[in-house]
């Protein structure tokens, strides 16, 4: 059983772990969500020098928290692709200098691939094939899961992620970042029913490269633009936060359930896991959970420490990998983007 130090970087927290196989050790997680908030998103330069001052202290306690030795540690892993450079450069640095000082192999982890990993810490026993509904704030991907390390991304969303388009419809009712969990929380408080929004549809043709299973919230954004601006417009008092929340809520989480159904239907699946950070959003799981037990399919949420960015998952897949004897060179850089079906090319 492999033991593994985890590096996650990608974003806005800073998290290291230590992970045995598919259990957890330690979760440091550093959120940036207070440096950030003021600016209403991400500033990449703040976030890089976040992570480059507290990625020490964040090893110091994982290991404070794993009570083990650096003895202990088979391999360092660190998150090198999708995710913001600068952010990328410093987890994937501390890895390296780690894995180069205590002479331990390296590995480089595709963030995806670790949302995908989250459900394998709740669920030891889940195997592929299953398909994982992965939702964050940049990023929604129908992902079928063949194996370990095989994947076929078949469905992705044409352009606003779901977790981001949760922001920008934040943005517009006036509430503060990140916007996913208080549109959850003020949804709670309305009827979903209140006014009713698209679900967007993808139209393109398949010689362009359309998926049935892709996604489109752009559409959706702009409805909730109309109708705030509308209900302002009828000057009818403070407008109906709670419904409006409540209505962009059920329209994402039937948009999102709809494709994962289908796509699980069609290709025999049995098992739908769901990663991300919308995955915490409790509209879609009640949605997607009722869905799927009209079908008979299992559903695998994340808890909700393991939905939002954190370094467990990521030492998890490295986990997976390592026993699989796999290993990435101390040559390889970071990427901004790469398709998960490509995780091969990370590894000599």
């Amino acid at each position: 059983m492999s033991v593994i130090l985890a590096v996650e970087s990608s974003c806005d927290e800073t998290s290291v772990a230590i992970v045995k196989n598919r259990n957890i050790l330690s979760n440091v997680i550093a959120s940036q969500i207070k440096l950030h908030e003021q600016y209403g998103g991400v500033v990449p330069e703040l976030a890089s020098r976040k992570h480059l001052e507290i990625v020490n202290p964040c090893i110091d306690k994982a290991l404070e928290e794993s009570q083990l030795s650096w003895n202990d540690i088979d391999a360092i892993a660190a998150t090198v692709t999708p995710g913001l450079v600068g952010s990328l450069i410093v987890g994937m640095t501390a890895a390296k200098t780690l894995a180069m000082v205590h002479h331990k192999p390296f590995l480089g982890i595709h963030h995806l691939e670790g949302h995908i990993y989250a459900s394998y810490l709740n669920e030891p026993d889940l195997e592929p094939p299953f398909l994982c509904l992965l939702v964050s704030g940049g990023h929604t991907s129908l992902i079928h899961v063949k194996a370990s390390g095989i994947y076929e991304n078949i469905g992705s969303t044409r352009d606003d992620a779901a977790g981001e388009a949760f922001d920008k419809v934040a943005r517009l009712l006036g509430l503060p970042y990140p916007g996913g969990p208080i549109i959850d929380k003020l949804a709670k408080q309305g009827n979903p029913e209140a006014f009713k929004l698209p679900e967007g549809r993808v139209s393109l043709p398949h010689n362009q490269g359309f998926h049935p299973y892709d996604s489109s919230f752009s559409g959706l954004k702009t409805a909730m633009l109309r109708l705030i601006t509308k209900l302002k417009e009828e000057k009818r008092g403070n407008l109906p936060i709670e419904d409006l929340c409540a209505s962009f809520q059920f329209t994402v989480a039937k948009a999102l359930t709809k494709r994962a159904i289908c796509a699980c239907l069609d290709l025999n699946l049995t098992k739908i896991a769901v990663g991300g950070g919308v995955a915490a959003n409790s509209g879609l799981r009640q949605h997607l959970q009722q869905e799927a037990d009209k079908h008979k399919l299992q559903v695998f949420f994340p808890p909700l420490k393991l939905c939002t960015d954190n370094a467990a998952m990521i030492a998890c897949a490295a986990c997976d990998h390592f026993n699989h004897n796999l290993r990435s060179s101390l040559s390889l850089g970071v990427a901004s983007r790469m398709n998960i079906e490509n995780v091969s090319k990370l590894y000599q």
